[in-house]
């Protein structure tokens, strides 16, 4: 049974132009490729542990980052695409959400559209049983990994995989209770660690946890822009940084959009005593144009829902005394 879906995973249909698709991919979409490691690795951190499987955001978030590690930069994937048409492969069956049943054979161009017609899908009961087996199941990776990509970025696609789990169990010790006031588990097992897989380990988990807390809104301008394929402006910032700190603890960490983590690091914003939006007089200097960067002075900072994940005060005084300008 093993070799039948090893076989299954070398035959994907996949698009094969050549003009569109480098030798990196062998010349072939990497879609559906990425697609079957993203459930991979969900199966192995433990969230999916059932024959379903949704096109939920961490799916389409795991997605994109093996698209962001392997295809040229300024590219974006879309799970819209690959995640209806692997029907055709013969082992991954679609579920149509009740009264969408006609149109569950559409292909799809947008995660919405998917999401609202398809409740998920459901894999061959046999494949579904390799996946949950650690030995089958990266057979399995290797037969992807072997046939779609380049032998120079393969060591790449496997150290991802190690990478999201890693991510995922580090982000999972940084949220856990009694974790908040302590460096994860995961990271201070690797204290002497300065590898390059470790090192994106601790930086895509310190991203999950701050993200997740935050809900994916900016906590000094309150924007919120999350899109139905898993893209947001919202990234994980140190309030001290890592270089000085070695603290990846949620109180170290704000989810900031693009201008105001700049904006924050520059020494433009900060936060105050009360939690408050900072806005340093020098923003307002002769050339520049702030604009609603100083609609935010004074107001409450958005705060994870627990408080024990606020921000330490003691961060932010270490931020307000040596970056902050006032």
């Amino acid at each position: 049974m093993l070799d039948k879906y090893v076989r299954m995973f070398g035959n994907l249909r996949t698009d094969k132009n050549r003009k569109r698709w480098s030798s990196v991919t062998c010349f072939q979409a990497p879609h559906k490729p990425f697609v079957l490691f993203s459930v991979m690795d969900l199966i192995l951190q433990g969230q999916i542990t059932d024959n379903f499987i949704e096109p939920s955001l961490e799916l389409v978030e795991t997605f994109n980052i093996y698209w962001a590690r392997i295809m040229p930069v300024g590219t974006t994937g879309n799970m819209a695409y690959p995640f209806p048409r692997l029907k055709n492969d013969g082992f991954w069956h679609l579920v149509p959400n009740p009264g969408f049943e006609t149109k569950i054979d559409m292909d799809f161009s947008s995660m919405t559209r998917l999401r609202e017609i398809c409740a998920g899908e459901k894999l061959d009961d046999e494949l579904f049983a390799l996946l949950m087996q650690s030995e089958p199941r990266q057979q399995l990776r290797m037969a992807l990994i072997n046939t779609y990509f380049s032998p120079e970025i393969r060591f790449a696609l496997i150290e991802q995989g190690t990478v999201n789990l890693g991510a995922y169990e580090y982000s999972r010790d940084l949220l856990s209770p009694g974790q908040a006031a302590e460096t994860g588990s995961w990271w201070e097992k690797q204290q002497d660690s300065e590898t390059a897989t470790a090192i994106r380990i601790r930086d895509q988990g310190f991203r999950k946890a701050v993200v997740t807390i935050y809900e994916h809104r900016c906590a000094l301008c309150g924007i919120r822009m999350l899109t139905p394929e898993g893209h947001t402006v919202v990234e994980a910032a140190h309030i001290r940084p890592w270089s000085e700190s070695h603290d990846d603890k949620p109180t170290n960490g704000l989810a900031l959009c693009r201008l105001c983590h700049w904006s924050f690091d520059e020494g433009l914003m900060s936060v105050g005593t009360k939690y408050e939006v900072l806005v340093s007089r020098k923003i307002q200097v002769e050339q520049n144009l702030p604009g609603h960067i100083l609609t935010l002075r004074d107001r409450p900072i958005f705060t994870p829902a627990e408080n024990h994940y606020w921000p330490s005060q003691d961060n932010l005084d270490d931020h307000r005394t040596k970056r902050f300008l006032r």
